[in-house]
């Protein structure tokens, strides 16, 4: 009867290992992570200066390429659906879902021709990640004045028409990894409807299968992005912008929770309309 508290301990000692390795392996692959980024901003940045010699949106297709390597170094695949949708010649604003640090892989996997993005200030001041972050034409927002971001944002919907610009923004404004998307803040839709531009809204499915800092989860996976039909703003005022975010916002939570409940696993079948990336 006295064996039974040392194989009790045994157990306990066993799985308490288990998910000590488990802590160990995702905090390694999450530096190893940053590791690239700051890396990959380095290199990336002496070749945009030498291909473009400074800022502008066209250093993007450079960028895009060094961090679509990334998906090889953790085994992940991505399955695009519609990926057509954002490659018409227009100016447009691009709304996703932001779900973790992964999120640049999944933005790099499908970003069309003359795309920009929206970050927060803080990022420019990242060594060389700011640095290419700038170089890419990223527009930097200062979101403790709301005054400074509204100006930026008015200039950026001017420029938008007259230099043919697409513009990605997440418009949940933080990372969120709960299972379900936050409630959307309006400067993405105010900015198209001042621009007259349609909204296209990119849904990534759910991380959580394969990365989950919680339970200290990072292994490979499969990630569904689901390109929807533009929602036109032709004709819109300010007064209309919040039906058009319920509208987007519902459209994306929808296909959020279908494409999420759909196995995951490497080798899953590919609908009508994907490409599958590797």
């Amino acid at each position: 009867m006295e064996l039974w508290p040392c194989l009790a301990a045994a157990l306990l000692l066993l799985l308490l290992l288990v998910q000590l390795s488990r802590a160990a392996e995702f905090y390694a692959k999450v530096a190893l992570y940053c590791a690239l980024c700051f890396a990959m901003s380095a290199v990336a940045s002496l070749v945009c200066l030498l291909r473009h010699g400074g800022r502008t949106v066209e250093n993007m297709s450079i960028i895009s390429w060094f961090v679509r390597s990334f998906k090889y170094f953790y085994g992940l695949r991505f399955k695009v659906r519609d990926q057509h949708r954002l490659q018409e010649a227009r100016p447009c604003v691009i709304v996703s879902n932001h779900q973790s640090i992964l999120d640049m892989m999944g933005l790099m996997e499908v970003l069309p021709e003359r795309c920009v993005q929206i970050a927060k200030r803080e990022l420019l001041f990242l060594g060389p990640v700011g640095l290419i972050m700038y170089l890419g034409g990223v527009f930097f927002i200062n979101r403790q004045r709301s005054s400074t971001a509204m100006t930026v944002m008015a200039d950026l919907g001017e420029r938008m028409v007259r230099e043919n610009l697409k513009v990605w923004i997440y418009p949940e404004g933080t990372r969120n990894d709960n299972g379900d998307l936050l409630p959307f803040k309006k400067g993405a839709f105010y900015l198209a409807v001042q621009a007259q531009v349609p909204i296209v809204p990119v849904v990534y499915s759910s991380f959580s299968s394969f990365y989950n800092t919680k339970k200290k989860l990072f292994t490979s996976g499969t990630v569904t992005v689901q390109v929807l039909e533009a929602i036109p703003t032709s004709g819109l005022t300010e007064a209309d912008v919040p039906a058009l975010v319920d509208t987007c916002h519902r459209a994306m939570r929808t296909t959020f929770l279908h494409i999420s409940k759909t196995p995951q696993e490497n080798g899953a079948t590919a609908g009508p309309g994907v490409q599958l990336a590797q």
